[in-house]
This record gives C-alpha cells, sequence and structure tokens, in this order.
C-alpha cells in the first residue's frame, strides 16, 4: 500500500526554504495608512493648537502688523503733500500699508520654527516618532497644519494691515485703495501666501538646524538682514539680489507699483515657493536619516 506523506505548512514551511505567499495589499491596507495620516494630523492640530506660542505669535504679529500700518500711512500722507508729480505717481498705497509683513515674516517663520524645535528641545520628538515612526508622515502632518494656521493667520494680518493703512493714507488726504480694486485683494491674498510659505520656510530651518534660537537667528539673517543691505551690494550683484533673493522677490506680491528692474508680483512668489520648495525636500531627506 502506498502511504501519503502530508507536507507541513505554516511556519515551519518558510524555515525549511519552501516558499510562502504573502498577503498582497488590498483596499483594508491602503486604508488602515490613510487612517493612520489623519491620527498624526490630529495629533499635530493638536500639539500647535495647545502651544501657548502660537496664540501669542498671531497676536503679536496682528498688533504690530496694524500699528506700523497706521504710522506708515500717516506719515505717508504728510509726506505726499510735498512730494513732486512724479514721485506722486510713483507712490505705492498698497505697499506702505502692508509694511507689517516684514515683521510678520519673521513671527510666522518662528512659529513655524517652533513646530519642530519645540519638541526637539523638550525631547517630545521621541516618543513622537516611536508612535509615528513613519518620518514623513510626521514631517508632513506639521506641515498641513502649519499651512493651516498660517495661511489664515495670514490673510487676517494682510486684511487688518490694508485696511487699517488705507483708512488712514484717505484721511490724510494720500491716494489710497478700496478693498474692490484688483491689486488690493492680490496683496491681501497674496499676502497671506507668503506669510504662509515664510511659516514653512520656518518648518525646514528648524528641521535641519533643531534649535530655536539659530533658526531664528537664520530668519533674520535671511529676510530681513540680506534685504536691509541688498542695494549696498556692488554691481551685478546687488542687482542679482534685489531682483532674485526669494523674500524680496516674493515681497512684490503686495505693491501696487510695478518696478520693471524687479520681478513680477506673482512671478516673485513664485521664485519664494520654488525657494521653500526645495528646502522642505531637504528637510524630509535630512528629517528621515538623521537619528532623532
Amino acid at each position: 500500500m502506498s502511504r501519503t506523506t502530508q507536507l507541513p505548512t505554516g511556519p515551519a514551511t518558510a524555515r525549511r526554504g519552501m516558499p510562502t505567499r504573502r498577503p498582497r495589499p488590498g483596499p483594508g491596507r491602503a486604508t488602515a495608512g490613510g487612517a493612520a495620516f489623519w491620527r498624526s494630523l490630529h495629533a499635530e492640530w493638536i500639539k500647535i493648537r495647545t502651544m501657548r506660542s502660537t496664540l501669542f505669535v498671531i497676536l503679536g504679529t496682528l498688533a504690530c502688523t496694524i500699528g506700523l500700518a497706521a504710522l506708515n500711512g500717516s506719515s505717508a500722507g504728510g509726506e505726499v503733500a510735498g512730494m513732486s508729480p512724479a514721485d506722486r505717481a510713483s507712490f505705492d498705497p498698497l505697499a506702505t500699508s502692508m509694511r507689517g509683513y516684514l515683521l510678520a515674516q519673521i513671527a510666522l517663520g518662528l512659529l513655524g520654527g517652533l513646530v519642530i524645535t519645540s519638541e526637539y528641545g523638550a525631547r517630545t520628538i521621541v516618543p513622537t516618532l516611536t508612535s509615528v515612526p513613519h518620518r514623513a508622515r510626521v514631517l508632513a502632518s506639521k506641515a498641513l497644519v502649519l499651512v493651516g494656521v498660517a495661511l489664515p493667520a495670514g490673510i487676517v494680518v494682510s486684511l487688518a494691515g490694508f485696511l487699517v493703512g488705507q483708512a488712514t493714507l484717505s484721511g490724510a488726504g494720500a491716494p489710497s485703495l478700496a478693498l474692490t480694486d484688483g491689486v488690493a485683494l492680490r496683496g491681501i491674498i497674496g499676502g497671506g501666501l507668503y506669510l504662509a510659505l515664510a511659516g514653512l520656510f520656518g518648518l525646514a530651518l528648524g528641521t535641519v538646524i533643531r534649535s530655536t534660537t539659530a533658526t531664528v537667528t537664520t530668519l533674520f539673517g535671511v529676510m530681513l538682514i540680506v534685504q536691509a543691505f541688498a542695494p549696498a551690494l556692488p554691481g551685478g550683484i546687488g542687482d542679482w539680489v534685489s531682483k532674485y533673493w526669494p523674500p524680496i522677490a516674493g515681497g512684490q506680491i503686495i505693491t501696487s507699483v510695478q518696478d520693471p528692474g524687479l520681478l513680477e508680483p506673482w512671478a516673485g512668489l513664485g521664485v519664494m515657493a520654488g525657494c521653500v520648495a526645495v528646502l522642505l525636500a531637504a528637510a524630509f531627506i535630512v528629517f528621515r536619516k538623521r537619528d532623532a
């Protein structure tokens, strides 16, 4: 009689080198990955919402923007009366009322940096990466939540600066804009986009640098110091920096009088967005490869 031998199945088969059938990823696995991302997103939202610095940064930025808009509007209104016709024609009421973006970009950049550097400082980054080992998911969640906070805040800040500045200019007898003007809407929406990009810029810097102090110092250097000294740079270097340096190029979005030597508003904002995209890509690479 022939005896049929039944081969064993299960883990022992795999140990003996026999092939095993691996489960194929199906819709349930994709759904689980999506649910994990939403949980990570929700966790990052709780973190940024409960950080005391978030509210302080937004309210402080709003107060500084309104104050600078009122001061610039009143001082410019007194100067316009003594301007020559050529200078009066080149007067930019939009940029005058929204000059507070110079400080707002630092504040929103600082908020973006704190999203990541505060975790490194308190060493809470270790449990974060333990609960969510997929590092790209963690950083992507931080970036999305940051945009969800910085973009509305940037639009509100830009709108407040515009309304206060234009009211002050109009009261001083200087040229002013109405909210229905095309350049006004472009400046408000574009200003919000610029400030959201500044926040992402701070997040990218904070991810690479890991230090809050060093991130703030770098933000001041990149966004303010270079911009202040660009006209003093020699020859073609100064012209190139004044035209293509990302914060300067992006700042053209809040101008209503076009300088022929500089980029157009949306093109300049595109340069800023491209720079932030490159820095974020570098931040993702560093975040994935470096130890916590």
